[in-house]
């Protein structure tokens, strides 16, 4: 197939790859039957949580007016006692259901579940035909067992129908989906309350509907086998406790979703409460309320995409502090000037997009990083921290206003929870949000194509080493992975009082050309170090910029870092960066237009290498990287001929070459000079394909080559100094009729 494609013509070779390029962007059948199920029933839970939170408000606060001083604490109560309700039982059984998760195919699971949802939504229907809100109070609680048993199966399935490239876009479509339903879910709780009346069993009736329909959806994920055959209750808690704990990025993540939860808990029922003594005798006061919520609902699944389409192929960490910074500032920002109702719905979409911005990544973490045979127990672990946090978050909310703060108060209150879980954010990834930082400009200016990702390990030390183009060169790299690297730079530039706090968050390692072999040595042991710890080195082998385009010698330094070690060697070609404002390109930097923007760069990585490849091997793992990467974008380059006329046109009287024999030639007349050969020369090499052209490197060589070139051939520069045979099995090899001398 693939032979077939490549003797296509262009147009339809382009067709083909458009083809494939939809393949692979393409969301799987079993994902989207997957989005489909956990929307509905994420619905469904929001949906009947604020059906039964309504009904327990307007059954207490009966009779009572905007002005009276218990209006507030009362509804307080009654939304935690509602949101408790539904939580703790998800705490109680997110462990059983992690047992249940590794022993059973989640796929199972999820569709057993799902049925189990269309009974209870039956069984809130019946429950609702009576005046007691007791009996739904029930139904939530079995809900949220339920839910308890559905999210490590939804959420430990992901990895097993995705590959690691895709899991961050998947995550960002189960997150934005999830919050759609718990847009529309939120928002229509009270909107069906309000439209049903006093027939409240009809709602009930409802949700059963949707649930039918999910039901329906959740045949369709993929079967999936179960991750392991033995191990009970006891073997899964302790398997899964120690897996969290024996990995630090695992245990942050738990603590980091437990303190996210916490707060959006305290925050969702406080400004429930907060909404509803906005709208107090306004017409359709229930559905009103909701709207704040199902506000951020929406920006969490905005959030979540953008995360995702950031994150792309990546795990990225820095979107963690980035959300945390808008939560913590748009949280104090809600307390302090205390915003009206429309107000409130534009700050609700902002705070739910910086959620969105931590709960992607968190949820990828958890995912990714887990064992596989112990992964639906590391997600119900998690879920226990995570709910016992949420139902901390609304007890919060009730004994704040049981103690007298107002809704504005429990805002400041939860604002400066979040300024200290920012401080900690920032405090514990303070590299990678640096590096999203610099994601985000380098995807803003550049259009960054990764090729070869998957040859950097998930884990475990390696040693990567590009060509150095540009003085932006580490920022590309950084781009192009979601592990930490560790850049071997300049004492010069790790000292600057400028660049010395990024150096030191980048966890640079600073060497000295000038410090003498001792120092140069310690720099070099402390990188082989590092890879001994399972972290990734970067180093530009060359030791400065190139100031030509070409690239120059590997220095080799890099040997002595890999010197009786077992890491392997990742050649990496930056391609197309020459040329960009900030390379040399033109014997300037930064003072020259981009030639085009978005700029357009690769990112090539090679198949590792032995530790023990010299350094001369390495480069010509790079160069062979350079001649891939432009055989890729061949088909997009302009000839050769084409460049040269459109430089020579502008600005004609500037000196286009000289050579060393002190001769000068102005782009006017090396233009026509160039134009007038390949006219005179073109009927010439008519059916020629290779013309052979055997003149020293002077101007005349070069303007030889370029008419060449417009007169559609493919010049073979000959070298006069490899003797007669040489040159003869070179003709012979290229099949040259005609020598220009």
């Amino acid at each position: 197939m693939n032979e077939q494609q490549n003797s296509q013509p262009g147009p339809l070779r382009e067709k083909f790859a458009g083809q494939e390029q939809h393949k692979q962007n393409a969301m799987p059948a079993s994902l989207r039957q997957l989005l489909i199920a956990q929307f509905f029933g994420a619905f469904n839970d929001n949906a009947l949580k604020m059906i039964v939170a309504f009904l327990a408000i307007r059954a207490a606060t009966s009779g009572m007016t905007a002005e009276n001083p218990e209006l507030e604490n009362i509804s307080q109560m009654q939304t935690t006692l509602t949101f408790v309700v539904f939580t703790l039982p998800i705490m109680l059984f997110s462990l059983p259901a992690g047992v249940v998760a590794d022993r059973i195919s989640k796929t199972t699971i999820i569709v057993y579940m799902k049925v189990l949802e269309v009974i209870l939504m039956l069984m809130a229907a019946v429950s609702l035909a009576y005046p007691d809100y007791l009996p739904p109070l029930l139904v939530l609680a079995l809900m949220g067992m339920q839910s308890a048993f559905f999210s490590p199966a939804k959420y430990g399935i992901l990895p097993e129908l995705l590959p690691h490239d895709k899991l961050s876009k998947g995550n960002g479509a189960l997150e934005m989906w999830t919050f759609v339903a718990i847009i529309a879910g939120t928002a229509s709780g009270g909107l069906i309350l309000d439209a049903v009346g006093a027939d409240a069993w009809l709602a009930g009736m409802i949700l059963a509907g949707f649930a039918v329909v999910g039901m329906f959806a959740s045949f369709g994920v993929a079967k999936v086998p179960a991750a392991r055959s033995e191990g009970g209750f006891v073997d899964t808690l302790k398997g899964s406790f120690n897996a969290i704990i024996a990995d630090r990025v695992i245990w942050l993540a738990v603590l980091g979703s437990g303190l996210f939860w916490a707060v959006a808990s305290l925050l969702g029922q406080d400004i429930l409460v907060y909404a509803k003594t906005l709208t107090v005798g306004m017409k359709n006061s229930d559905t009103m309320s909701g709207l704040p919520l199902a506000f951020y609902g929406l920006g969490v699944g905005l959030g979540s995409v953008w995360a995702g389409r950031i994150s792309g192929r990546l795990v990225e960490y820095g979107l963690i502090p980035l959300g945390a910074i808008g939560v913590g500032l748009l949280t104090l920002f809600f307390g302090l000037f205390a915003p009206g109702y429309y107000a409130t719905l534009a700050i609700m979409v902002a705070l739910g997009i910086s959620s969105g911005f931590i709960v992607v990544p968190l949820n990828a973490i958890l995912q990714w990083r887990s064992p596989a045979e112990r992964r639906g127990g590391v997600i119900a672990l998690a879920n226990v921290f995570i709910f016992a946090a949420i139902m901390v978050g609304s007890l919060n909310a009730a004994g704040l206003a049981a103690a007298g703060l107002s809704p504005l108060g429990i805002l400041i209150f939860a604002s400066i929870i979040t300024t200290g879980g920012m401080l900690w954010a920032i405090y514990l990834l303070p590299d990678f949000l640096i590096r999203l930082i610099f994601v985000i400009v380098t995807h803003t200016f550049y259009r960054l194509t990764i090729v070869g990702g998957e040859k950097i390990p998930l884990e475990g030390g390696a040693l990567l080493v590009p060509n150095h183009v540009s003085f932006i060169d580490g920022f590309l790299v950084m781009a192009s992975t979601d592990r930490q690297v560790r850049f071997i730079v300049d004492e010069i530039y790790y000292n600057n009082r400028w660049l010395h706090p990024l150096m030191k968050a980048m966890h640079a390692i600073p060497v000295s050309a000038t410090g003498g072999l001792k120092v140069i040595l310690r720099a070099l042991r402390d990188a082989g170090n590092f890879l001994d710890e399972g972290d990734l080195v970067c180093i530009f082998a060359e030791g400065q910029v190139t100031r030509t385009g070409m690239m120059l010698p590997f220095r080799r330094g890099l040997e002595k870092i890999v010197r009786g070690r077992t890491a392997p060697i990742i050649p990496v070609c930056l391609d197309r960066v020459w040329g960009s404002i900030y390379s040399r390109s033109g014997g300037r930097f930064l003072t020259k237009l981009p030639e085009t923007y978005p700029y357009p760069i690769t990112v090539s990585f090679g198949e590792p290498l032995p530790s023990d490849s010299p350094a001369h091997k390495i480069r010509l793992a790079v160069q062979e990287l350079a001649t891939r990467s432009w055989e890729t974008r061949r088909q997009d380059s302009r000839p050769l001929h084409h460049y040269f006329i459109r430089r020579m046109r502008t600005r004609p009287w500037r000196v286009a070459f000289s050579d060393s024999s002190g001769k000068v030639v102005r782009r006017l007349k090396a233009l026509v000079s160039t134009i007038a050969m390949a006219r005179q020369l073109a009927p010439v090499w008519q059916d020629q394909q290779y013309v052979g052209v055997l003149l020293p490197p002077t101007i005349g060589g070069a303007l030889t080559n370029v008419a060449v070139a417009m007169a559609g051939k493919v010049s073979v520069n000959l070298n006069f100094t490899a003797g007669k045979s040489g040159m003869t099995s070179a003709i012979k090899q290229a099949g040259i009729a005609s020598i220009i001398t």
